[in-house]
């Protein structure tokens, strides 16, 4: 109804009629938006749907970063009879598989993801920066758990080393998985283009198998600090270790804490690298 006293437009018939009209038109509301998708349920669905994606169009590539992983096994067998080297190359190849996958594979990933504009697909979406980062590299670390327990337990079985405490991969994994996966997100995320993508994630690899797979005694001294740098070195350090007659746990802890924060602080980074690749 009209606010306007009708006294004031008594003597205008045409004033009258078109405060009439503007009385009874409707007032158009802007419709709300949909709220904010929340970070657990959005990272369990962009977990799932990188897992469906990783199952079906990776399992080659698995078979791949395992069969390599025990062939540089195999290799090194006829160099290192056994001891602390063994130890060391068992868990440098268990985790070099994860390296594959999780830093290698994801950062061409991410690099095609940004060139292809599949980046602006998830910028519309209402969910978080941070649960498109952590699905990822969740889905890509959890798919490279049956090639690591096949090249461990073969590991053991060739260089004949105790199978009694592998249950530590159960932490080994998704930890080092996580650090390696955020490094290689981040790698795909910062390069400028996707062939330098692909490229650091090769790079990426070597390092791991280099630096991971070699004994960390036989590195020159300038090398063995660039090793310290690798995010998957505690992982490999830590499963080493329980290899041992009497494993020293408090430094398998430790080893493990620090790939952990390292995971972390690479995660972070990955997101940081999402957020600033999105909005161009």
């Amino acid at each position: 109804m009209s606010t306007v006293p009708a006294e004031a437009v008594s003597g205008h018939p045409e004033q009258a009629r078109q405060v009439s009209a503007t009385s009874v038109a409707p007032v158009a509301l802007a419709a709300p938006l949909a709220p904010r998708a929340r970070l657990l349920p959005a990272l369990g669905a962009v977990y799932r749907a990188q897992l469906s994606r990783a199952r079906v169009a990776r399992i080659p590539l698995l078979f791949v970063a395992t069969f390599q992983s025990i062939g540089i096994m195999v290799l090194m067998r006829g160099v290192v009879d056994g001891g602390a080297e063994a130890r060391a190359v068992v868990a440098g190849s268990s985790v070099l598989v994860v390296a594959f996958v999780a830093l290698n594979l994801l950062a061409q990933y991410f690099g095609q993801l940004r060139a292809g504009g599949g980046l602006d697909h998830y910028a519309t979406l209402p969910v978080p920066p941070a649960a498109v980062v952590l699905g990822a590299a969740g889905a890509y670390a959890s798919f490279t758990v049956p090639g690591t327990v096949v090249t461990a337990v073969t590991g053991s079985i060739l260089f004949q080393l105790p199978l009694t405490h592998l249950w530590v991969l159960a932490a080994v994994v998704p930890l080092a998985g996580a650090a390696l996966a955020g490094l290689g997100a981040a790698l795909g995320l910062l390069a400028p283009r996707q062939e330098l993508a692909t490229l650091l994630g090769q790079l990426g690899m070597s390092a791991a198998l280099l630096l991971g797979v070699l004994p960390a005694g036989r590195l020159p001294g300038p090398i063995s600090y660039a090793r310290d740098l690798l995010p998957s070195t505690y992982g490999v350090e830590a499963l080493a270790r329980t290899f041992e007659a009497r494993p020293d746990w408090a430094v398998v802890g430790l080893d493990l804490a620090v790939c952990a924060a390292v995971g972390v602080v690479s995660l972070t980074v990955a997101t940081w690298a999402y957020r600033r690749a999105a909005v161009r």
